[in-house]
C-alpha cells in the first residue's frame, strides 16, 4: 500500500500534531461522505443504519434497534418517527405483548435500501477488503484503542459515518441529534 505523500515545505509536525492532523482528515472525509449519503438516499447515516437493522432483523422493537446500532433509545425514537413519516417503516403493537411496539420495514423502505450507498466510502471499503485479514484486524484494534484513549467508548455511535451534530429539536427527546 502506498504511503501518504509528505510535503517537504511543511515544518515537521510533532507526534501529537500528526495525530490531530490525521483525525481531522478522517473527520472531514466522514463529513463529506455523510453529505453524499444524504444527497443520494435522502437519509442520514443513523437513519440508514436503523433502516438496515430493521430490514435485517425483521419486526423488531425500538430498544433492540437502539442496542444493535449503538444509539440511545431516545435518539432511535426520533429516527423512527422520521422514517415512519416518510413511509419507510411501520410501528404496530406486538401481538404477544400489547405494551410493546414492533417496527417493520415497508416496501418503500426496501426500495430506498436497494438504492442506498454503503455507510462506508466505496473506495475505502474496496481498499479495506483488499487487505489481509490480519491487517483489517489490526486497523480495527487500533481504531478501538483510539476511541478508548479518547474516552469515546461511552459515546453513542451507530455503525455509520457521520459527523453532523445538530441541536435537538425542543419538541423531541433531548438525546435526539436530529438524525
Amino acid at each position: 500500500m502506498a504511503e501518504p505523500a509528505v510535503n517537504p515545505s511543511l515544518p515537521t509536525l510533532t507526534p501529537e500534531e500528526q495525530v490531530i492532523a490525521s483525525l481531522r482528515r478522517i473527520i472531514r472525509a466522514v463529513d463529506l461522505h455523510s453529505r453524499k449519503l444524504m444527497e443520494s438516499s435522502g437519509l442520514t447515516g443513523p437513519q440508514l443504519a436503523a433502516l438496515q437493522e430493521i430490514n435485517r432483523q425483521g419486526p423488531i422493537s425500538a430498544g433492540n434497534v437502539a442496542r444493535a446500532i449503538h444509539l440511545s433509545q431516545g435518539t432511535v425514537t426520533g429516527i423512527l418517527t422520521r422514517l415512519e413519516a416518510r413511509g419507510l417503516v411501520t410501528r404496530e403493537r406486538s401481538e404477544t405483548d400489547r405494551r410493546a411496539t414492533v417496527i417493520s420495514i415497508t416496501s418503500s423502505g426496501e426500495a430506498v435500501l436497494s438504492r442506498a450507498p454503503s455507510l462506508l466510502q466505496e473506495n475505502f471499503l474496496q481498499r479495506l477488503e483488499g487487505l489481509e485479514s490480519w491487517e483489517r484486524s489490526q486497523i480495527l484494534a487500533t481504531l478501538q484503542r483510539v476511541a478508548f484513549l479518547m474516552e469515546a467508548h461511552a459515546i453513542d455511535a451507530a455503525p455509520h459515518l457521520t459527523t453532523s451534530i445538530q441541536p435537538p429539536d425542543k419538541t423531541e427527546h433531548a438525546g435526539d441529534t436530529g438524525d
